[in-house]
């Protein structure tokens, strides 16, 4: 092995290979020291130098961050601390993507000037949020909840002595336009849909208003044929990866089963017999693909899936309504629009609000009065042939 001796290496040459220093930082924040060898050129050794210093910096100003309350610390340093070390540590995937790009995408490269948290004031924020608001019609709303959750953070950590947030100016949150098809354009997408692959899911979502996680998430054996119920217990979620320190970027888009939304969306719905009978159909559809793909079918007891039993992308159904509606001249709908023609046809019928917000398995009543307050004074009578069949089957069940 040539033994090199650059002016500038960090690196020494010692029993027939080339070594650098290395810094661990421990728990209780003291560096231990050692040396790292077995490269080849000193070059090879300074690129392993620079990258060790590069994440030993990077480590001591976040255990500086968590264990000491730095006053001097800067905004962006603050934000990029509290997302990585705080935030993203109690939150899901899908909620950790959307704040990254959010701290990221939005606030960062606002901030034309940066400054010490101790300093940030109310019109320091209003001047940041004013410029994020232009971005789009969320992002004035979502970079101001990110900021609050931040400095209630450093409001009890001891960086401020205020949170400066609340003295901001509010951005609304942007409600969903609903597109409410009448009696004859429902007649067409059903029927249109009825041709397609995709009946049934349109029909659990237009009488059943579940949301598309949950019709994606659903499972033969989560109904009871005999006394026609549906039991409502997980959704699939989109599982992004986005490691630490590489902004918003998703570096992985996969496909999960969670939960559903909130603690009352665990409900149990009552289902229209037309739904039972494409139901047992579905059931003989898989079958037949179960004995076509043999060993190829991934037999998780989906009652939506693809020919091999894998789950379908979270686009997939919107993608199929798009075509039907297009293809049948009908107003563009989504998988939620049938969520919200649901929901408001029972406004129609007089179904007490806090039952529809049970029956949407909604976190609160509050919830559903945000978005349907608009609706609740029309007087079309949409659909005529809802009935009682959709209440559900016990007030205890779903409350």
């Amino acid at each position: 092995m040539k033994k090199e001796n650059p002016k500038k290496s960090k690196s020494f040459f010692e029993n027939g290979s080339w070594y650098h220093r290395t810094k661990t930082l421990k728990e209780d924040g003291s560096v231990s020291y050692s040396k790292k060898g077995g490269f080849a050129t000193s070059k090879e050794a300074d690129k392993s130098y620079d990258k060790h210093e590069a994440e030993f910096k990077e480590a001591y100003r976040v255990y500086q961050l968590a264990h000491q309350v730095n006053t001097e610390v800067m905004l962006k340093d603050y934000l990029i601390y509290w997302f990585e070390e705080v935030f993203s540590r109690r939150v899901e995937s899908t909620t950790r993507m959307v704040g990254a790009y959010a701290i990221y995408n939005l606030l960062l490269p606002q901030m034309d000037y940066d400054i010490k948290v101790k300093y940030v004031n109310s019109d320091y924020l209003d001047g940041l949020l004013e410029k994020v608001a232009k971005i789009s019609p969320s992002a004035g709303n979502k970079g101001r909840e990110m900021l609050n959750l931040a400095f209630k953070e450093a409001l009890i950590e001891g960086y401020v002595k205020h949170n400066p947030v609340t003295g901001t100016r509010p951005y609304k949150r942007q409600k969903p336009k609903i597109i409410i098809l009448g009696k004859e354009k429902i007649k067409i997408l059903l029927k249109a849909a009825q041709e397609s692959n995709w009946y049934l899911e349109v029909l659990l979502g237009l009488f059943c208003g579940l949301r598309k996680g949950e019709i994606l998430g659903l499972k033969f054996s989560d109904f009871d044929i005999e006394q026609r119920t549906v039991f409502i217990n997980r959704q699939i979620a989109s599982d992004p990866k986005i490691s630490k320190g590489n902004g918003s970027r998703i570096e992985e888009y996969g496909l999960v089963e969670r939960d559903p939304k909130t603690e009352n969306s665990f409900r149990t719905l009552r289902v229209p017999e037309i739904v039972i009978r494409e139901l047992e159909k579905r059931r003989k559809v898989i079958q037949l693909n179960k004995e076509k793909q043999e060993s190829k079918y991934l037999d998780r007891d989906y009652i939506s899936c693809q020919e091999n039993g894998r789950l379908h992308s979270l686009t997939a159904m919107n993608i199929a309504l798009t075509k039907l509606c297009s293809r049948n001249g009908l107003p563009h709908v989504t998988v939620h629009g049938l969520r919200h023609m649901y929901a408001t046809i029972l406004i129609e019928m007089g179904v007490p609000l806090i039952k529809i917000s049970a029956l949407l398995g909604h976190g609160s009543v509050h919830t559903t009065f945000e978005y349907y307050c608009d609706v609740m004074d029309e007087n079309e009578n949409i659909l005529a042939f809802m009935n009682q069949a959709f209440v559900p089957v016990d007030t205890d069940e779903v409350a």
